[in-house]
């Protein structure tokens, strides 16, 4: 039991995929995990769905929230619940294919290291995949997030027998509270070290906050300046060096991020 994987699943008005994610969990090679998905107060048929899911598979666990707080209050509290020694992230929209927890806790057992994420290609509303996969670099520090943003939730993972979990509690904002999180961890001094293996697929719908690019640009900003409190020249320095990675990642790798 020492090995078992936390999976930390926020849902709300997710009844058009949230059946999906959980049995792309089930179909795990890697047995020994537990869901513990929080519902923030869903006006579909969200609740009904993990419910009976969660009745007939005890390693499902299902928490709801009295009141709408947004994700990364239903994380956190996911987090607090958390019994396992990995904590991984996946929202309630997206998929990991079925060897992802198998080969990423070898991958940090075999390499020791606290805080990784695997490598996810890009997929529509549909679940049609969209011919844009994602490749992490061996290893990212805190400046190198800030300047090259390839992390992504659907990918994570934590060894907390490693990284203290207080530096998992996500700050109580709207928007980049993951982002923020992961900042924590590199900040602390954890290097995040990437798996090159795709074994996790991202769901971009189409009216997400992450598909509307102004908004997205806007964020990235406000992590610099709002949340992360970098200075005006350097914040300016990391958004160019960002830009430019986004576009040159747009028309030198073939369509992958």
């Amino acid at each position: 039991m020492e090995d078992k994987v936390s999976i930390i699943t926020p849902s709300w008005n997710s009844e058009r995929y949230i059946r999906e994610t959980i049995e792309s969990v089930q179909n795990q090679t890697y047995s020994n995990w537990e869901m513990i998905i929080v519902d923030d107060c869903s006006s579909d048929n969200t609740v009904k769905i993990v419910d009976e899911i969660s009745k007939n598979d005890p390693r499902v666990r299902f928490l709801r929230q009295s009141e709408n707080g947004g994700a990364a209050k239903a994380r956190n509290r996911s987090l607090g619940e958390s019994s396992g020694r990995f904590v991984a992230y996946l929202d309630a929209d997206d998929i990991w294919k079925p060897t992802k927890l198998e080969k990423q806790v070898r991958f940090m057992k075999d390499h020791n290291c606290g805080f990784s994420c695997a490598s996810y290609e890009v997929i529509d509303d549909e679940g049609n995949a969209l011919n844009k996969e994602v490749h992490m670099l061996p290893s990212v520090d805190y400046v190198g997030f800030l300047t090259n943003n390839l992390l992504q939730t659907v990918g994570i993972m934590v060894d907390t027998s490693i990284v203290d979990k207080k530096y998992l509690v996500m700050p109580d904002i709207r928007r980049r509270q993951d982002a923020a999180t992961w900042l924590q961890v590199l900040k602390a001094g954890f290097k995040c070290y990437g798996i090159d293996e795709v074994l996790a697929e991202y769901r971009r719908a189409a009216n997400s906050l992450s598909s509307n690019k102004v908004k997205a640009v806007k964020g990235v900003w406000s992590l610099y300046r709002d949340i992360e409190k970098l200075s005006l020249p350097f914040s300016c320095y990391c958004f160019v060096r960002y830009a430019f990675m986004a576009v040159w990642k747009r028309v030198y790798l073939g369509g992958k991020k």
